[in-house]
């Protein structure tokens, strides 16, 4: 079986940034702890014969990638907040292929990782892409032409410009490709003057000498719950974030265990001391009125204060939120798939998730997300049972 080039990374950074961030926090407070992931074909894909053979060959590839020193400067200079310590264990780190295990059954394939959490969580976002673009070349789906990927990615941020909002890039873990990642990429850097503001690939915001942004994922709060409860898990992952960057990176996300709890720990020296908090499911408006009603209630105006929408987004979507929000809170949009796959195919709909943890010397612990949308809650059934008995969560 023959592979296109664009199924090989060929960058170590080509993943999001809040990998890395999360990842100096696991190194420094969490050296023993091991975690497990697995795929989970949400839009129930049909995959090709062979899909296992040919992921199994970028995997891989992917031990021979290593930070380079022009990387490493790169990180240096744009991100203090990552100490000499990380950045070099960062420059000896590789990708151990033995920690992903791969098979299929026929049009179906299983993903899991393994391995002690520092190493295994850089593998989720690169897993995904490379699934992403491996099922394109192997479906035989053709994408539309590099000037039509240009032209709609120049509509889009000439439009986001128009409505006089920040947008980032966030489309890493499901692009069409690499290829129409740098494309799209190259066009936000063009014509995106005085909109766009980054991107959550460290690879390309380096390429493209733009902000690579992000802060931490849900899995870091579904750690934290194994380790110290579901009632403790928001409060504790918040203060050891604080721990690590001292205020720097301080977008708070809000839904690992519904925006509800979260708010309920989120309390006046954290609203205080984070910038703001990132919406990734549920109703964005709402979600917006929950916001604004928190700070208030603290005595802080919300418009000191952003809210970072990142919930599947498109043109349509943003203006919405910009028409209700606009002088009531600080707002920014991470848009990704929208970006990265508007390319003439059905964007997958594909995620990897940690499903359990080991953070001491002791038992597997399953590890539950519990979305503002109940179709978007992932783990063990009869544990997100507990965690909402435990947390009083009735939907």
């Amino acid at each position: 079986m023959t592979l296109r080039a664009e199924t090989s990374l060929i960058s170590i950074l080509d993943n999001d940034f809040y990998k890395f961030t999360m990842q100096q926090g696991v190194v420094r407070l969490f050296p023993w702890a091991r975690a497990r992931y697995k795929f989970i074909n949400r839009g129930n894909h049909s995959f090709p014969e062979g899909f296992d053979q040919a992921l199994r060959i970028a995997v891989d590839k992917m031990a021979q990638l290593k930070l380079t020193k022009a990387e490493k400067k790169f990180l240096q200079v744009t991100c203090p907040y990552l100490d000499p310590v990380y950045l070099d264990f960062l420059e000896g780190y590789a990708y151990n292929p033995e920690e992903v295990s791969i098979t299929q059954s026929g049009d179906q394939i299983e993903v899991r990782v393994e391995g002690l959490w520092y190493r295994t969580i850089l593998w989720e976002v690169p897993l995904m892409s490379l699934i992403s673009e491996l099922y394109y070349v192997l479906k035989g789906l053709n994408r539309i032409s590099d000037e039509e990927i240009i032209e709609k990615t120049r509509d889009k941020i000439e439009n986001y410009r128009k409505l006089g909002v920040t947008v980032a890039e966030f489309g890493t873990r499901r692009r069409y490709s690499y290829e129409v990642h740098r494309l799209v990429m190259e066009s936000l850097m063009k014509f995106g003057q005085g909109s766009f503001i980054g991107s959550s690939n460290v690879h390309l915001a380096m390429l493209h000498k733009t902000k690579p942004i992000g802060t931490h994922a849900h899995e870091w709060f579904m750690f934290h719950a194994a380790r110290y409860g579901f009632k403790m898990a928001n409060a504790t992952g918040l203060q050891h974030w604080v721990e690590v960057y001292r205020g720097d990176l301080g977008i708070a996300l809000s839904d690992t265990y519904t925006t509800n709890v979260f708010f309920r720990q989120f309390d006046k020296m954290f609203s205080k001391l984070f910038d703001g908090v990132r919406h990734d499911s549920g109703d964005p408006l709402v979600f917006a009125d929950q916001v604004i009603d928190h700070y208030k209630s603290m005595g802080i105006d919300p418009l000191s204060k952003t809210i970072i929408f990142s919930d599947a987004l498109n043109y349509n979507k943003v203006e919405n939120i910009v028409n209700y929000c606009k002088g009531k809170i600080g707002m920014s949009f991470g848009i990704g798939t929208n970006l990265t796959n508007d390319a003439g195919v059905e964007p997958m709909n594909i995620v990897i998730k940690m499903t359990q943890a080991l953070p001491k010397d002791n038992e597997w612990i399953e590890v539950v997300k519990l979305s503002d949308e109940d179709g978007k809650h992932t783990g063990n059934p009869s544990t997100i049972d507990l965690a909402k008995t435990i947390l009083g969560i009735n939907h």
